[in-house]
C-alpha cells in the first residue's frame, strides 16, 4: 500500500468564481475549503488521499461529484445537515463577495459518523492532516481533542493546520506538524506581538504542548520553522525564504505550504526538505487562481531555490 494521507474535511465548500474572459463572464463551479485544497496539492506532489467529508443538501450533491479525482478518494458521510458556499466575482481582478453561506452544524449522529470514519481511515493509511471547518459551528473543538489523541494512540501521525481552540484541542494527540499563522497566534493570545523573537517563544511552547514541527507564516515575511527536537543541526529555528513571485492570488498559500510539507514527510523526505517542499507549494499557489493548484515539476524547481537559513536572534 503506498504511502497516503487521510484529509479531514468537515464542511467542504461549493465555491462559483465569475471570471472574465475577453469581456464575457466565465462561470467557474469547484470544490472548496481548506482540507480540499490541501487534499489537491498532496495529490499534486504524489501522495494519494483519503478525503473524509460530510456531504448534505444540494451543494453536498453538487459536491459529491466534483470531488473525487485523480489521487483523491472521497469516502463520505450522507448528513442532513448543508454544506456551505460562495459565490465571487472577480472579474475586476479582485474578490468581490456576492453570496457567501455557512455550512450547517453537525448533530450529534453526524459527528459519531464522521468521527468513526475518520478513525477507521487515519489507523488505516497511518497519516491524517486535520484541517478546521468552514465554520465554528459546524463541529465542536473538543472533537479535535478525542480524535487527535484516539488516532495518536493508534498508530496514527497526525498533522493539523488550525488555531484556537481547535489548535489547543490537537496537542494532546501529540502532532508531528503543526501549521499557524503569525495572525492567528496573536488573535489567539499566544504571542503578544510579531516579533520574531515572541513568535519563536510561542512556537517552543506549542513544542512544549505536544507538537513535533512548528511552522509558522508571516504573510510577506520569512516563515520560521521550528525542528522538533533531536533533529536540531546548528539552530533549531529556520528562516524560509521562497523565490520572489507576483502574486495572483495570495489566499490559500499557507495550506499549500502545510499540504507540501505532509507530503514530503509520507514520502520518507528529512524535514528540511519537507520545509522546502512545502514552501515551494506555497509560493506556486499564489501566482495560480485556483488554490491548492500546482504542477510537481514547478513545486521541484521553485524548492531548489528556496533558501533555509539558521534564524538569529
Amino acid at each position: 500500500m503506498p504511502p497516503t494521507v487521510v484529509v479531514f474535511a468537515p464542511s467542504p465548500l461549493l465555491t462559483v468564481t465569475i471570471e472574465d474572459r475577453a469581456g464575457v463572464p466565465d462561470i467557474h463551479v469547484h470544490a472548496g475549503g481548506q482540507a480540499v485544497w490541501q487534499a489537491r496539492m498532496i495529490s499534486s506532489l504524489g501522495v494519494p488521499v483519503v478525503l473524509c467529508a460530510t456531504l448534505g443538501g444540494e451543494a453536498g450533491d453538487v459536491l459529491g461529484h466534483l470531488l473525487p479525482s485523480e489521487g483523491v478518494e472521497l469516502r463520505a458521510v450522507p448528513v442532513d445537515s448543508r454544506n456551505g458556499g460562495y459565490v465571487h466575482d472577480r472579474r475586476d481582478g479582485d474578490r468581490d463577495p456576492i453570496a457567501e453561506a455557512p455550512g450547517s452544524p453537525l448533530d450529534r449522529h453526524e459527528q459519531d459518523a464522521l468521527y468513526e470514519l475518520m478513525l477507521h481511515e487515519g489507523i488505516t493509511h497511518g497519516t491524517a492532516l486535520l484541517g478546521g471547518p468552514n465554520s465554528d459551528d459546524v463541529i465542536p473543538a473538543a472533537l479535535y481533542a478525542r480524535l487527535a489523541a484516539d488516532l495518536s494512540r493508534n498508530g496514527c501521525r497526525v498533522a493539523a493546520d488550525l488555531s484556537g481552540k481547535r489548535l489547543d484541542a490537537v496537542l494532546e494527540g501529540g502532532p508531528f506538524v503543526i501549521k499557524v499563522s503569525h495572525e492567528e497566534l496573536l488573535a489567539d493570545g499566544r504571542a503578544e506581538n510579531d516579533d520574531p523573537a515572541t513568535l519563536v517563544a510561542a512556537m517552543r511552547q506549542l513544542r512544549a504542548e505536544g507538537a513535533g514541527t512548528v511552522i509558522v507564516s508571516r504573510a510577506a515575511e520569512p516563515t520560521l520553522a521550528l525542528l522538533p527536537e533531536g533533529l536540531q543541526d546548528g539552530s533549531d529555528v529556520l528562516e524560509i525564504r521562497v523565490p520572489e513571485l507576483t502574486p495572483a492570488e495570495t489566499r490559500g498559500a499557507g495550506d499549500s505550504m502545510t499540504a507540501g510539507v505532509v507530503a514530503s514527510l509520507v514520502q520518507g523526505a528529512p524535514v528540511r526538505e519537507a520545509l522546502r517542499t512545502g514552501a515551494a507549494c506555497g509560493a506556486l499557489n499564489v501566482v495560480r487562481r485556483g488554490l491548492g493548484t500546482g504542477g510537481a515539476e514547478a513545486i521541484r524547481a521553485l524548492a531548489e531555490r528556496v533558501e533555509l537559513s539558521d534564524w538569529k536572534k
